[in-house]
C-alpha cells in the first residue's frame, strides 16, 4: 500500500470526481482511474460507488479514508521529527484532553514551555477519554490529560489530586440556581443529562448510592459543552465536573457544587518506552519540571 496510492484516493474522495482529483493531482483522469482500480483490485475490494458522473464511498471506502488520514497524518508528524535538531527544537506537540479544569494547569505548563521553545506548536484535540486514549495508542496523541479512573498501564503519569469538582448545570432562573448545593433529593426525578463514559456513571452511582436507579436520564453527552446546550433550552440537568463551567455567560448557565462533595482527580500521562521527538521529549521535561515546582 503506496502512500502516494492513498493521496490519490483521498483526492477521489473529496473531489467526488475522478476528473477534478486528476486535475488537482496534476495527472490524467484515466492513468488516476487505472491505478485506483488497481488498488482495488490489490485489496480485493471495492472503493466507489459510480452512478454516471457522481462517486461516493462504499462502507469499505469510508473505513479506508478514516484510516487513510490517519497513516498520512502520521507520516507528516514523523516527518517533521525527524527535521529537528540539538540547537534549534521545532516539530509538533499533540495534546489530547476533555473539558476538565486541569486544562488550566496545562495552559501553565505550555505558557512555560513555549517560553523557551516558540518555534514548537501545540496541538490540543478534545475529545472523551476513550478517543484520546485509541489516538495515544496509535501514535496520534504524544500527552493526554485524563479524568481518573483511567488505566495507567504501559503509560508514565502524574496524577493531579481533586483537581475538579461535581457539579449540576442549571438556568439561572431555576429554582435551584437558589441553592449554594445540590443534594442528591434535590435531583430526584428530574431530567438529567449525565456523562456518556461508563466509568465516570460509575463514579456517580456511588454517589447516588440506591438512589441511582431512580434517576430520570435524559441524556448522555461525551463532552459537556452540548450538555451545556440543552440545558440552556431546559432539556436537563447536566451532572459533571466543573471543568469550563466557570467560562460559561452565568446569565445563561450557571452551576451548583453537589453535597457532599464529589472531586476528581486528573492524570497527565504520556506512553512509556516510546522514542519521541526532541519537541515531545522537552515538553514531557516541562511537566515533571511543573510537578517538581509545585509538589502535584
Amino acid at each position: 500500500m503506496e502512500l502516494r496510492i492513498l493521496r490519490y484516493f483521498l483526492m477521489v474522495a473529496k473531489e467526488q470526481s475522478f476528473t477534478k482529483a486528476a486535475e488537482q493531482l496534476h495527472i490524467t483522469q484515466p492513468t488516476l482511474s487505472r491505478q485506483l482500480a488497481a488498488f482495488e483490485e490489490e485489496l480485493g475490494i471495492v472503493l466507489f460507488e459510480r452512478k454516471g458522473k457522481n462517486i461516493t464511498l462504499t462502507e469499505e471506502g469510508i473505513l479506508l479514508k478514516r484510516r487513510a488520514l490517519e497513516i498520512l497524518n502520521l507520516e507528516e508528524r514523523t516527518l517533521e521529527e525527524l527535521k529537528g535538531t540539538e540547537k534549534v527544537i521545532e516539530g509538533t506537540v499533540t495534546v489530547g484532553c476533555g473539558e476538565f479544569a486541569a486544562v488550566e494547569i496545562l495552559a501553565q505548563i505550555c505558557r512555560s514551555f513555549k517560553e523557551k521553545y516558540p518555534l514548537v506548536q501545540i496541538s490540543i484535540h478534545t475529545a472523551t477519554a476513550d478517543t484520546i486514549y485509541e489516538m495515544m495508542n496509535k501514535g496520534l496523541v504524544d500527552v493526554a490529560l485524563f479524568m481518573e479512573p483511567v488505566d495507567t498501564e504501559g503509560l508514565d503519569s502524574i496524577r493531579i489530586q481533586d483537581s475538579d469538582h461535581w457539579g449540576v448545570g442549571m438556568r439561572p432562573d431555576d429554582p435551584l440556581a437558589e441553592k449554594e448545593f445540590i443534594e442528591k433529593k434535590d435531583l430526584l426525578g428530574k431530567p438529567l443529562i449525565l456523562p456518556e463514559r461508563m466509568g465516570v456513571q460509575s463514579e456517580l452511582a456511588n454517589w447516588f448510592g440506591k438512589e441511582f436507579s431512580r434517576l430520570s436520564i435524559a441524556f448522555t453527552s461525551n463532552l459537556g459543552t452540548n450538555a451545556g446546550v440543552m440545558a440552556a433550552h431546559g432539556l436537563g440537568y447536566p451532572v459533571s465536573i466543573e471543568g469550563a463551567a466557570k467560562y460559561w455567560k452565568e446569565d445563561i448557565l450557571v452551576q451548583r457544587r453537589l453535597f457532599p462533595e464529589i472531586t476528581a482527580s486528573t492524570v497527565i500521562a504520556w506512553r512509556r518506552n516510546i522514542p519521541y521527538s526532541q519537541a515531545v521529549n522537552r515538553f514531557i521535561e516541562e511537566i515533571n519540571a511543573f510537578e517538581a515546582l509545585n509538589g502535584m
